[in-house]
C-alpha cells in the first residue's frame, strides 16, 4: 500500500516553574479529516429590520475577523415565527408580537458577503404569531413604575396585572396566534429558493425549532401542558419529510436541546418507548429518527445539535476544561446532572463523565450504522465565565480549546450565544491561520496544555495550535520535528497573551495578535509560551504535501446522491435540468472514474472497494465536492 508522505511531529512540553511536563504528539498521517469552516460562527450578527441595517463597517469587521457562519433565527423567538406575515411572538416579553423580517436578513447575508453562511429555523410547535394588535401595553405599564419582573407572564391577548379580574391576568392566545402545520413552516423554502431565488447552498442549515424540551415553560401559551417526547418526534418527522421533498440538500438540524439536563431527560425523566423500555432522551431521539428513516427511505437528520449553559462555569479552572465535556471519556465533570439519571426515577451519583458527543455517536452507530454520517453542532453556548468580570485570557483559552476539539472532530458548526472579550481575537487567529485538514494530536497532560494540528488546504504547511491553560506559569516547549523536511530555518508564529479587559480586535490590521519567529535547529524548536496563551506555529515544507481530499467549493451547485452509504449503485440527480461532469476520487486523490451526466444517471460502483470516496461535480454554476461511502 502506498504511504502518504505526511510528517510526524512530537512536542515535549515542560513547565519549569511548576516542575510539570507533558508530551504532546501530533501525527499528521493519522485521523486526517476536513475541518468545517462553519465552526467559526456566532449568533445574532445580522439585522432583520431594513430600517436598522448592519453598517458597512460592521460587515468589514466580520470579514476581517474571519466570521464564516451566523445563526439568525433568534433562539426562542423562532418557535412562533410567521414567515408569511414576518411576525414573531416573544416568550420572554409578555408574548407580545413584533415584526421580524427573515427575508431581509437572509438577503443581506447573501448580498453583503461572498461566503458567509446562515442558519434559520423551521417551526414545529404548531402555533405562530398572527397579529400585533393585542399586545400588552408594556410601555404604559413601565411608565407606571413597574419596570422589573413579570416579563415572562402571558399578558398578550388581553391579559395583564389587573385585567381579567385580578393580578397576573392571562391573555387569550387565539387573539395573537394562528395554526401553523408542517406545510406552512416548510413553505419558506419555496418562498426563498423559488420565488426570491436565494442561493440555497449558503442557507442549507435549518434548526428543527428550538429547545422543545422546555416549551411548557418558554411557550406555555401554546403548550400549556408538556407534550410527550413522541409528540415532538411526530411533529419533527412531518416537517423533516416535507422539507426534504422541497429541498433535497437541506441540512436538518435537531433536536436543539437547551442544556445538559435535557440532553438526557424529557419532562425531567427518561423516555418510555413502545418496547416498554426507558431511554435517555437523546438515545430515544436517535432511535426513533433511525426507525422512521428506515420506514420512509428518507434522511431525516443531518446534524445533531444541542445548547450548553454550564451553570458553574464562573470558576476559571472549570471553564478552562469544558472542552473535555464532548469527547473525553476520562474527565470528571463537576456539573454533571442529566447523565446521572440512571433509571426512571433513580439517580447514580457516580456517573460524572459526560463525553456527550461520543455517547451520541455510539447511539447513532447502534441505530443507524457506522456510516451514519450525522455530524454534531452546538448552536448556543453561554455563561462560560462570571458575567461582568470574566478574564479575557481565560475566555481565549476556553474558546481556542473548543475550536481545536471541534476542528479535530469534524463538528459541523459552532455558534456561541454569549460573546466575551477575547473571542474575536481567537476567531481571527484560527480562521485566518489554522489549516483546512485536521490531524490527530494528544496530550499527556490535557488539563495543562492542549495541542491541535492541521494541514493547509494545498498541503504546504503544518500548523500546530498550542493552548497553555496554566493560570500562573509560562511553559517551556521543545518541539521535536520528525519525518518532515522544513523549507526555512525559521518558523512563523502568532500568539495571543496578556489580553486586557477591553476589546482589542478592531480590524485585520489593528488587533492584539503578536507575530513571532522561532528558530529550527536539528529538527527542534525550543521556545516558551506565556500563561493563559494561545499560539499557532506554521511550519512550511520544501515540497507541498498532497492533501487527500479536495476542497469543498460551496457554490450554487445542487445535486442529490443516494443511497449514501451505497452498495453497488449510486443514483445521481441534478436539482435543476442540465449537464455536469462527475469524477470520483479515492482518499489518496486518485481519480477512479469520470462521467458526463445529463439530469440523472445511475453509477455502477460494484468494482470499487469498500471505503470512503469523494465525488467532484462540475457544472457551469461551479464545483461541489461530496463524500460518499461504499459499503
Amino acid at each position: 500500500m502506498k504511504k502518504l508522505l505526511f510528517p510526524l511531529l512530537s512536542v515535549l512540553v515542560f513547565s519549569s516553574e511548576a516542575q510539570t511536563s507533558a508530551v504532546l504528539t501530533v501525527n499528521a498521517t493519522s485521523d486526517i479529516s476536513e475541518i468545517s469552516p462553519l465552526i467559526y460562527g456566532k449568533n445574532n450578527c445580522l439585522s432583520d429590520d431594513a430600517k436598522n441595517p448592519v453598517s458597512n463597517a460592521t460587515w468589514q469587521f466580520y470579514q476581517d475577523a474571519g466570521l464564516r457562519f451566523t445563526r439568525e433565527n433568534g433562539g426562542n423567538n423562532s418557535t412562533k415565527y410567521n414567515w408569511r406575515k414576518k411576525l414573531s411572538s416573544h416568550p420572554d416579553w409578555f408574548n407580545n408580537v413584533y415584526t421580524h423580517d427573515w427575508d431581509y436578513s437572509a438577503n443581506t447575508l447573501l448580498s453583503k458577503s461572498n461566503s458567509l453562511q446562515g442558519l434559520y429555523a423551521l417551526q414545529l410547535l404548531g402555533k405562530v404569531a398572527s397579529a400585533k394588535t393585542h399586545n400588552f401595553n408594556d410601555w404604559s405599564w413601565s411608565q407606571g413604575g413597574s419596570v422589573g419582573g413579570g416579563t415572562n407572564d402571558n399578558w398578550a391577548g388581553g391579559g395583564g396585572p389587573v385585567a381579567n379580574g385580578g393580578n397576573n391576568g392571562v391573555g387569550n392566545p387565539a387573539l395573537y396566534l394562528e395554526d401553523w402545520p408542517a406545510d406552512s413552516t416548510v413553505g419558506i423554502l419555496d418562498h426563498w429558493f423559488k420565488d426570491l431565488k436565494y442561493d440555497a447552498s449558503r442557507l442549507q442549515y435549518w434548526n428543527m425549532d428550538n429547545e422543545p424540551e422546555i416549551w411548557q415553560g418558554t411557550h406555555d401559551d401554546a403548550a400549556s401542558s408538556s407534550i410527550s417526547a413522541e409528540d415532538y418526534i411526530q411533529k419533527y418527522i412531518a416537517v423533516a419529510k416535507a422539507a426534504r421533498l422541497k429541498f433535497p440538500n437541506i441540512k436538518l438540524v435537531g433536536p436543539v436541546s437547551p442544556n445538559e439536563w435535557q440532553w438526557y431527560t424529557w419532562n425531567n425523566e427518561k423516555v418510555k418507548a413502545a418496547d416498554n423500555k426507558y431511554y435517555s432522551w437523546m438515545e430515544y431521539f436517535v432511535k426513533r429518527i433511525a426507525e422512521e428513516q428506515t420506514k420512509s427511505g428518507m434522511r431525516l437528520l443531518d446534524v445533531l445539535d444541542v445548547h450548553f449553559y454550564p451553570g458553574s462555569a464562573s470558576d476559571p479552572s472549570l471553564t478552562l476544561q469544558l472542552h473535555r465535556i464532548w469527547y473525553d471519556q476520562g474527565w470528571d465533570y463537576s456539573g454533571a446532572n442529566g447523565v446521572k439519571v440512571d433509571g426512571l426515577n433513580s439517580w447514580n451519583n457516580g456517573n460524572t463523565k459526560e463525553y456527550f458527543f461520543e455517547r451520541c455517536n455510539s447511539w447513532l452507530t447502534k441505530y443507524m450504522g457506522a456510516q451514519h454520517q450525522v455530524k454534531f453542532a452546538v448552536s448556543e453556548y453561554g455563561a462560560t465565565a462570571n458575567s461582568g468580570s470574566e478574564n479575557p485570557n481565560v475566555v481565549a483559552c476556553w474558546y481556542a480549546s473548543h475550536l481545536g476539539v471541534f476542528a479535530n472532530k469534524g463538528i459541523a458548526f459552532f455558534t456561541p450565544w454569549d460573546w466575551y472579550v477575547g473571542q474575536w481575537e481567537v476567531l481571527h487567529l484560527f480562521s485566518k491561520n489554522f489549516g483546512s485538514y485536521a490531524t490527530s494530536a494528544t496530550s499527556s497532560a490535557e488539563s495543562v496544555v492542549s495541542a491541535y494540528s492541521s494541514l493547509s488546504a494545498d498541503g504546504d504547511s503544518l500548523m500546530v495550535a498550542i493552548v497553555n491553560k496554566d493560570q500562573n506559569n509560562s511553559t517551556s516547549l521543545v518541539l521535536n520535528i520528525q519525518n518532515f523536511v522544513y523549507s526555512d530555518s525559521t518558523v512563523n508564529g502568532y500568539q495571543l497573551a496578556n489580553l486586557p479587559n477591553t476589546e482589542t480586535f478592531l480590524s485585520e490590521a489593528n488587533n492584539a495578535l503578536q507575530s513571532k519567529q522561532y528558530t529550527i535547529s536539528n529538527n527542534k524548536i525550543t521556545c516558551s509560551v506565556p500563561k493563559l496563551s494561545v499560539t499557532i506555529l506554521q511550519i512550511p515544507t520544501k515540497k507541498a504535501i498532497k492533501t487527500p481530499y479536495g476542497i469543498e467549493d460551496v457554490s450554487a451547485v445542487e445535486v442529490l446522491m443516494y443511497p449514501n452509504p451505497s452498495s453497488d449503485l449510486l443514483q445521481v440527480q441534478l436539482a435543476h435540468e442540465g449537464t455536469c461532469v462527475l469524477a470520483i476520487f479515492d482518499v489518496l486523490g486518485h481519480k477512479m472514474g469520470e462521467w458526463t451526466i445529463v439530469n440523472k444517471q445511475e453509477l455502477d460502483l460494484s468494482s470499487y472497494a469498500s471505503g470512503n470516496y469523494f465525488v467532484q461535480v462540475r457544472t457551469s454554476e461551479g464545483v461541489l465536492v461530496k463524500k460518499i461511502v461504499k459499503q
